[in-house]
């Protein structure tokens, strides 16, 4: 273990590369909200309000994404403080399967024991990776949990039922994309490479955190948050100035078309950033116009991949990755989602 000192001029050593990577990742959330203002006054046409007034909306929706997240982000660095500090090594490894496949497929469950939304599944799965898990195996646990978490489930069935399957094909198809993520990504040489250098030095950080579990809980609690709140923020910001600059007529106009209607519908769903506990309501508001396999896109994209979640997970997984993870999201969403369409 190394000194105290020797672990001071390596956190010395980091910070102006930490520093430069958090102004770099600022500067492109500013620059892209800036970008589509810049947008908004070459094509004033477009759009039938004045720039003040879709200013104040986008931060009026930017401040509730972020007012609606906070909770549950603070509830899930709670959660990976007690998995990481507080619960003894092994109790939760004994109780998984050897096999790497049935690994991966119990720990997808495993956010039916976390009511949380996707943005404090987060911090839980940074616990997790600080834990020793793998990867591939987090990531399905973090592709997973904000579909298949009881909250979610009980308020997609108070919004449809089992009209059209709309309840069983999320909870199924949220279940095989986590899965097949996480074993698309076990196929890796490199499984650590997909981790953002930051997050490897804070995992070695916090992993020769000196001192008793009180004072390696408030540590562990200021380093989330101070990972994940400067996302959440640009997040947030980048969704509410995406909702008011981007014409939804536009997408409203196609939503009765099987293919263009699943398509627009997973465009609203990144849009948006709706919290998964609450979406499926929003979602309710266009089951009239919208077939039912572009609801079910909506409601499996719009947790997964959305503006919010990517700047979230670009905490922990390096740009490449997430690319490769809104890939196979979103065509995965559009194949069940046609499914859907032809037998609902």
């Amino acid at each position: 273990m190394p000194s105290t000192d020797t672990r001071r001029r390596s956190e010395t050593l980091h910070e102006p590369s930490s520093t430069a990577r958090a102004l770099v990742w600022a500067g492109a959330g500013v620059a892209v909200v800036l970008a589509l203002f810049a947008i908004d006054l070459l094509l004033p046409s477009l759009y039938p309000l004045s720039l003040s007034t879709r200013a104040q909306d986008g931060l009026t929706l930017a401040i509730s994404v972020l007012i609606e997240s906070l909770p549950f982000i603070a509830l899930g660095v709670v959660l990976s403080i007690v998995v990481q500090v507080w619960v003894p090594p092994g109790v939760i490894e004994r109780w998984l399967p050897r096999a790497a496949w049935a690994r991966r497929a119990v720990l997808s469950l495993l956010g039916m024991l976390i009511p949380v939304c996707e943005c404090g599944n987060v911090p839980f799965a940074r616990g997790l990776l600080m834990r020793g898990f793998s990867v591939p195996e987090t990531m399905t646990f973090l592709i997973a949990a904000p579909i298949v978490n009881p909250i979610v489930i009980i308020t997609t069935h108070a919004a449809f039922g089992f009209d059209d399957g709309i309840l069983i094909a999320r909870l199924v198809g949220g279940y095989l994309i986590a899965n097949l993520i996480g074993w698309l990504y076990s196929l890796h040489r490199d499984p650590d490479g997909l981790l953002t250098e930051r997050f490897r030095e804070t995992c070695e950080l916090v992993a020769h955190e000196p001192g008793g579990r009180v004072r390696r809980s408030l540590a562990q609690f200021v380093v989330e948050l101070r990972a994940v709140m400067p996302a959440l923020i640009i997040g947030s910001a980048i969704a509410g100035a995406v909702q008011v600059l981007v014409p939804r007529e536009t997408l409203l106009a196609i939503g009765s078309d099987p293919a263009l209607s699943i398509v627009a519908m997973i465009a609203l769903a990144m849009v948006v950033s709706n919290c998964s506990n609450v979406d499926s309501f929003f979602a309710l508001s266009f089951a009239s116009t919208f077939t039912p396999g572009s609801i079910v896109a909506f409601l499996l994209v719009g947790p997964l991949v959305d503006v919010k979640m990517l700047a979230l997970l670009r905490t922990t997984f390096t740009t490449r990755t997430l690319a490769g993870v809104v890939v196979v999201v979103v065509l995965s969403a559009f194949a069940i989602a046609t499914g859907v369409n032809l037998f609902a």
